[in-house]
């Protein structure tokens, strides 16, 4: 049997790399997560969450559908961010579809607000940049629950004015309202080929990187308002004790001396709590006991090292 033709007379197999790009916090990872079934990329309400590309794996009957989460694209002036803007646009090369997620509630908001200003600022200049270099992509408008459906067809027609877009979808993602239909329409246009994961691999991201971002993640949740962006979370050690259970040592890096207490928290509290949170959903997304210690380290001028951004999946951008 081929890898192209399925036993028993069925559907030949088809498979799909679809791109999924957007601004901060339009809720690109929430739909991937989605499409997967499972989480394969950490959320958080912070912008700038996802910081590294992230293949999540879906099957929609005969179709392999791999999506590609994408660090929000907005203007770079850190070379961490360059480091992530690259990243985003270099995960639409090869591309059989592309998705532009936009927050609708955040794109039809108040255009004095300063985070709803920045979220439509930055989806006009994608769309301005997809329009530029003639790239076809599907319009999808995230978070649709939060809008009136009359201004949502408003901004849909807006934005099919700035560019060429094949289809326009609204979707709900965190409560997966017009997920099914995306998915479907998606795995419907999925070019012939042969499957290029196991039927059972959800994502790419090794279990080192996910331990890490689970750690990050549940910082950032635990410490939304007080934690400041400049901070990373690095798996330096991976082993087993004597009793074959799996040890995990991980690092936080902060950015300033001010930072570290917070993180840590009266008599260490804050740091305990995030450890056991990061560890109790380690354990379960890997299906075992785990044993984890986290560390934390000031590096003024992480954002700018390079093997802190190759930690993260990320190639430096001068």
């Amino acid at each position: 049997m081929t890898s192209e033709i399925r036993a028993g007379g069925e559907e030949p197999r088809r498979c799909s790399f679809i791109a999924v790009i957007g601004a901060p916090n339009a809720g690109k990872s929430t739909l991937v997560n989605a499409m997967v079934g499972a989480k394969v990329s950490i959320v958080t309400h912070k912008v700038q969450t996802t910081r590294a590309r992230v293949r999540g794996v879906a099957i929609e009957g005969a179709a392999q559908l791999v999506f590609i989460d994408t660090p929000g694209i907005f203007t770079p002036k850190r070379r961490l961010d360059r480091a992530m803007v690259a990243a985003a646009w270099e995960g639409l090369d090869g591309a059989d579809e592309v998705l532009l997620i936009v927050d609708a509630a955040a794109f039809l908001a108040d255009r004095k607000s300063g985070a709803d200003k920045k979220a439509r600022e930055d989806t006009l200049a994608i769309v301005s940049q997809l329009a530029e270099k003639r790239l076809k992509a599907i319009l999808v408008l995230n978070k649709v629950d939060l809008v009136d459906r009359p201004k949502l067809l408003v901004a849909a027609a807006d934005l099919n004015d700035r560019a060429a877009f094949d289809e326009t979808f609204f979707i709900a993602a965190h409560t997966e309202d017009g997920v099914a239909e995306l998915k479907a329409h998606i795995a419907a246009r999925a070019p012939a080929g042969p499957w290029l994961y196991p039927e059972d691999q959800l994502s790419d991201i090794s279990d080192r990187l996910m331990a890490a971002e689970v750690t990050r993640e549940k910082l950032f949740l635990r410490l939304h308002q007080e934690l400041p962006y400049e901070s990373t979370v690095e798996t330096v050690e991976w082993g087993r004790t004597q009793k074959g259970e799996l040890r995990i040592e991980q690092t936080i890096f902060v950015s300033r001396d001010s930072h570290k207490p917070i993180v840590l928290g009266k008599g260490g509290q804050t740091i305990k709590a995030v450890g056991a949170a990061a560890r109790e959903e380690i354990e379960r997304l890997l299906g075992e006991p785990a044993h984890l210690f986290l560390h934390v380290k000031v590096r003024a001028n992480w954002t700018e090292e390079n093997a802190r951004l190759r930690e993260m999946g990320l190639d430096p951008v001068d």
